[in-house]
């Protein structure tokens, strides 16, 4: 009887599913990589804005740097999309707008100085890790594809994003977030 149950639970599951819904991996990778793509290029827009509001020189100058890198994957991002065949139109991704927004908030709510700074490199390594797990589960999913061409692609990608990371790390650890910590005490 449980079995039954299970089984008429997982039809009425699949039957809920959009019609529009991936029915395999190569469909759900390119679905990813819409996803991807839309927040990649939402996030060219949203890291200048970041930048206007950071007051340590050395981040200002990382972000900066990080929206060239940003649009050379949205370039990485279209010869993948060439290579699949596909439009490279992206879907929208409600974790980067909703990452984006919290960075906004941030901006909002903090004053200009090491606090509002702290709060950004903690916005913009939320960002980082939603992309380290999003081109992870890319590759993996070219890899198992067997889209070799693709998996080098993605790879750097992961490879710089992680970089990033790195860097927005050491960037809190070795200033600002003693800087910010200082605030309190005055």
């Amino acid at each position: 009887m449980k079995t039954t149950d299970t089984q008429n639970r997982r039809t009425e599951q699949k039957d809920a599913a959009k019609s529009s819904a991936a029915t395999g991996l190569k469909e759900l990778f390119v679905d990813e990589l819409k996803d991807i793509i839309y927040a990649e290029r939402a996030l060219v827009k949203a890291l200048p804005k970041m930048a206007r509001n950071v007051t340590e020189p050395k981040l200002v100058e990382a972000i900066e740097q990080h929206v060239a890198v940003t649009e050379g994957q949205v370039q990485r991002l279209e010869k993948i999309f060439e290579i699949l065949g596909e439009s490279n139109r992206g879907k929208k991704c409600d974790a980067m707008e909703g990452l984006i927004k919290e960075g906004e908030s941030i901006v909002e709510e903090t004053e200009a100085g090491p606090v509002r700074d702290a709060g950004i490199i903690s916005a913009s390594q939320k960002i980082e890790h939603y992309e380290i797990a999003s081109y992870g589960t890319l590759a993996a999913f070219a890899r198992t594809l067997g889209e070799d061409e693709i998996v080098s692609l993605l790879e750097a990608t992961l490879a710089e994003e992680k970089e990033a990371d790195t860097l927005l790390t050491d960037s809190a650890y070795n200033s600002i977030n003693f800087e910010a910590a200082e605030e309190d005490q005055k």
